[in-house]
């Protein structure tokens, strides 16, 4: 069922407000987003609620590393904050292309099938994923072959780049559940209802951290590799395709950003390092063209 919290969150403040369900959410002017947002100081952005990606925090603050980052970035292009509209996963995409929001700060991973739909801002990190496991499960599981050997049980995202590259590297359906949130994953696994989970590892390392109770593992990040190309698990921020010119002062930002080390300032609380900073030469081109 679809859960919407919309929390107006002014930049750098502590706290967020919660607004009432409907009370002035109309969709948004689909018309000059990037001069609106300017003139309202507001962009209405979607979140998933997974951590480390955008999450509410204990004191009903919208943080994680996309809304951190984007909080950043927006400032240097003229918005002062960000109302937060939380949906499932799978229907982020929607949200934004239906006028619901003006951008997804989720953590998306950037592929040419999502790319068919949005617009992608430039590269904003780098994550490869990786399996959890129970510490009694099946062994010696470090890639999507190894869970087809196996014939094990996996347990994905719905809607995420994971559960594509699962089919796309020829595990049946019959081998894999789809969950709505990434703590269901968690609680999959630790039930032993799925013999695996994969999601990136930041994400599955965080969840490890918050289920110290639990017999669990996280393996080591593994390379996907489909039709003899390895895929490159970058993530961005989405937009609508029309909102050239907001991708174009968003990616001027997040540009700087990157560079000044004000990115890893926002991001490394979330478990991001140096190593999650996209390399200068990898562009949103080639990823939406499958060639990165």
């Amino acid at each position: 069922m679809l859960t919407r919290r919309r929390l107006l969150v002014a930049l750098g403040a502590a706290s967020a407000s919660v607004l009432a369900g409907g009370a002035g959410c109309g969709r948004t002017d689909l018309a000059g987003t990037l001069q609106r947002i300017r003139g309202s100081g507001v962009a209405r952005v979607a979140i998933a609620g997974e951590q480390p990606y955008g999450f509410s925090d204990a004191g009903g603050r919208v943080t994680g590393e996309s809304p951190e980052v984007a909080r950043l970035v927006l400032r240097a292009v003229g918005v002062d904050g960000i109302e937060a509209v939380q949906v499932p996963f799978d229907q982020l995409l929607d949200s934004l292309v239906g006028g619901d929001v003006d951008l997804v700060a989720a953590g998306m991973t950037i592929s040419p099938q999502r790319c068919g739909r949005v617009a992608f801002s430039r590269p904003d990190f780098v994550a490869p994923p990786a399996f959890m496991v129970r510490r009694d499960g099946p062994a010696g599981l470090r890639s999507f072959a190894d869970i087809v050997a196996a014939r094990a049980r996996l347990g994905v995202l719905a809607g995420s780049a994971e559960q594509a590259w699962a089919t796309a590297s020829g595990i049946p359906d019959d081998m894999t559940t789809t969950f709505d949130a990434q703590s269901s994953l968690v609680r999959a696994v630790a039930d032993q209802r799925v013999d695996a989970v994969v999601a990136t590892r930041i994400s599955l390392l965080d969840e490890l951290r918050r289920n110290p109770g639990r017999q669990l593992q996280v393996t080591r990040q593994f390379r996907v590799t489909i039709g003899g190309r390895d895929v490159v698990p970058a993530g961005g921020f989405a937009f609508r395709r029309g909102d050239a010119d907001l991708v174009a002062a968003f990616d001027d930002a997040l540009t700087a950003a990157q560079a000044s080390g004000e990115w890893l300032r926002a991001a490394s609380p979330f478990g991001f390092t140096g190593a999650n900073l996209p390399p200068a030469s990898l562009t949103t081109t080639a990823l939406c063209a499958g060639t990165a």
